[in-house]
């Protein structure tokens, strides 16, 4: 990613204010963008945008290409003539606070389904069944593959893959094409819905240049099992004959978990994806560049090596490292994509000197965590900002982290720091800034604002000075997480004028007035 001494805000579509139970695309995306550009921040930083799955959590996606149908615009919808106003009023019921998956989910997929029906029946002939047509030859490549098993997901009352009867269960392209026919209407549906997703993002991307705000989107480096990639590419994968993994992902202790982080997910079969010439990730991320201006790839060090775990072992404690082709992945996607391949490594954690030498290799900028600068991790003199170099991405938290305000005033018991280690850090994080810690997240964001690094990311959370109760994840937890949404008036004139000030201050002001605002 080229940086240009920006400054840029962290926030899920899921999060932006909406009349319909959620964050979703159109006028809410909008609205968002004025709001960034009024504050001159010049990158907008999503989440994964993939379907959500076990959690809840966008990085235990069901698709490694799709689009998440929970994002697609209702008053678009609406505006298209595919729903009507009375049909959307369930969805007006729902918690303006926090998104409720378990009640947003089954409202809105059937609306959803009701839209693509009614678009397979009377948009045939139109210009926006043509564009449909064209979007499914041109992503046919994983688009049928994913209508086709979220269809055979549904009849199978939403079991995962591995839990289906035969001949569902083992992939074959014969099958495939029997399934395909089998559920061609239910097929349809699920690709009609995907194409909603891509105009609207699409049109929401335009949006954001048209303001210069670049996205910078997010890949896990992992796949869910459960997964339409996992389901139609099993040898891609290190599994048994079963469709169960033999290894599984995952993290030793860290600064989040003192007994490591059991993620779950396959591992890939690194020699396979070595001998096709890693086509299926030239396909990610190609796919991925037609998302974003740019696309943060996370657990970077994965590409060194990775954390394999025994399948059958409960915790992550009991696993080994072991070594992945990065550089030649790198080199080849490199070969294939030269300078669009626009990417910021994840480079957090245990690191080995080896996974600098990749990120630096290839000239990709790596990320800075500023609370993790006064902890005990052996890195923490390299999350410093007076030892920041300008092809780095430096945030005050990132969605992992607790919000500035709640890190600082921790008084331990509810994390890996003890009550001693929260005072030791919040001492030392005031004496070596040379703040009074009175306002601490505004402290911070002036100070990363100050720093040589490339660009600096926010969390919303933190420019509004928001404690625990708005944190967006907990690592290692598997409930309550993804929830937060931002309240309508919480993003004041006051705050907004101020971060916009201190923007403008340090020289990283670089994005164009929205329609009607108030001058430089």
């Amino acid at each position: 990613m080229t940086l240009d001494f920006d400054s840029g805000l962290l926030m899920h579509v899921t999060s932006l204010p909406s009349r319909y139970g959620v964050g979703e695309l159109g006028r809410p995306v909008v609205e968002w963008l004025d709001e960034m550009a009024e504050m001159r921040q010049g990158i907008w930083q999503v989440l994964p945008l993939g379907p959500t799955g076990y959690g809840d959590s966008p990085y235990q996606s069901p698709s490694a290409f799709a689009g998440n149908p929970i994002l697609i615009g209702i008053e678009l919808l609406l505006e298209a003539g595919w729903l009507s106003e009375a049909e959307a009023i369930p969805l007006t019921g729902l918690s303006a606070d926090r998104v409720d998956y378990e009640r947003l989910i089954p409202i809105k997929s059937a609306l959803l389904q009701t839209a693509a029906q009614r678009f397979l029946r009377y948009a045939e002939g139109s210009p926006a069944h043509q564009r449909f047509r064209q979007f499914c030859e041109q992503e046919r490549d994983w688009l049928e593959s994913y209508a086709v098993f979220t269809a055979l997901k549904e009849r199978e009352t939403l079991r995962p893959w591995f839990d289906w009867p035969e001949p569902w269960r083992t992939y074959s392209a014969a099958e495939f094409a029997r399934a395909r026919a089998l559920l061609a209407d239910v097929v349809a549906e699920k690709q009609v819905i995907q194409f909603f997703f891509h105009e609207q993002w699409g049109a929401m991307r335009a949006e954001a240049a048209r303001r210069h705000i670049r996205i910078l989107g997010d890949i896990p480096i992992f796949v869910a099992h459960d997964s339409a990639e996992v389901w139609s590419g099993r040898r891609l994968f290190q599994l048994d004959e079963s469709g169960q993994p033999t290894v599984v992902a995952g993290v030793p202790p860290d600064y989040f978990s003192a007994t490591g982080q059991r993620w779950g997910n396959p591992l890939y079969d690194w020699p396979v994806h070595e001998r096709s010439g890693f086509e299926w990730w030239a396909r990610r991320l190609m796919r991925a560049m037609a998302l974003y201006d740019a696309v943060r790839v996370d657990h970077f060090r994965g590409f060194v090596d990775y954390w394999e775990i025994p399948a059958d072992e409960p915790l992550a404690t009991k696993g080994q490292w072991r070594p992945s082709p990065g550089h030649q992945l790198f080199k080849a996607l490199r070969d294939r994509f030269g300078g669009t391949l626009q990417i910021v490594a994840e480079d957090l954690g245990v690191l080995s000197r080896e996974v600098a030498g990749l990120r630096e290799a290839f000239g990709f900028p790596g990320m800075r965590i500023l609370q993790f600068a006064f902890g005990t991790d052996p890195g923490a003199p390299t999350f410093l900002p007076e030892v920041y170099v300008h092809n780095t991405v430096a945030y005050t938290g990132t969605h992992d982290n607790d919000t500035v305000v709640g890190w600082f005033h921790d008084q331990g018991g509810n994390s890996t720091r003890s009550p001693e280690q929260c005072e030791k850090e919040r001492r030392y994080c005031t004496e070596h800034l040379g703040i009074p810690g009175r306002e601490i997240h505004w402290e911070m964001i002036e100070v990363l604002l100050g720093s040589k690094a490339g660009a600096v990311m926010f969390p919303l959370q933190d420019v509004l000075g928001l404690g625990t109760e708005a944190r967006m994840n907990v690592p290692g937890t598997t409930s309550g997480n993804w929830r937060w949404r931002l309240q309508p008036g919480k993003l004041t004139p006051d705050i907004k004028q101020r971060l916009r000030a201190a923007t403008v201050a340090a020289g990283r002001n670089r994005v164009l007035e929205p329609a009607g605002a108030p001058g430089a």
